[in-house]
């Protein structure tokens, strides 16, 4: 986590802003403020915001970039269901959930899964070099085959409009990492 926060800071140095105006904000605190706009009770933007925590630490994965796929995957509902049977949190198709080895149905469960399906999903498209995030997201949304036979994002208005918005939440949470 410190690793990315530097990260950030030498970013926001080598495009003008000077170290000292820099102020790095905890990842914890970006989430929560992200979550208490959905209305949420306290002690749930608390538990989303750990369990998103705890998921980015166990699968390697930002939690920035979880809490964008999950913002836009559900709205941070706990009972989520889409019109073609995905669940929860982070929208885990019941076959997908199945495969990773979780139960949807559990909140803990359904983040960690929605996490390693994502995780999968940004190795799959390492190779793809400025476009493996794009790619990752598309496939977290339509499917890997899907990716790999348009050769990019899948021509679905639906998948396209989901790419934009998550990348969109993805760059405005990481820039709230920077106050």
């Amino acid at each position: 986590m410190k690793k990315f926060l530097v990260a950030l800071i030498i970013s926001a140095s080598l495009i003008g802003a000077a170290p000292a105006e820099v102020e790095a904000v905890e990842p914890y605190d970006v989430i929560l403020q992200e979550v208490s706009r959905y209305g949420k009770t306290d002690k749930e933007i608390s538990w989303i915001a750990m369990a998103i925590l705890y998921a980015a630490e166990k699968c390697g994965v930002d939690p920035m970039l979880i809490t964008a796929v999950m913002e836009t995957e559900s709205a941070f509902n706990f009972n989520a269901r889409s019109p073609v049977g995905a669940i929860g949190l982070m929208q885990l198709m019941p076959e997908t959930a199945r495969n990773i080895g979780v139960n949807p149905h559990n909140p803990l469960a359904n983040v960690v899964g929605g996490a390693v399906y994502l995780k999968t999903q940004l190795n799959r498209f390492a190779g793809n070099g400025a476009y493996a995030l794009t790619y990752a997201i598309a496939a977290y949304n339509a499917g890997p085959q899907a990716v790999i036979n348009a050769n990019g994002i899948p021509n679905y208005h639906e998948t396209r409009n989901y790419v934009a918005k998550v990348i969109s939440n993805y760059n405005r949470l990481r820039q709230n990492l920077i106050s």
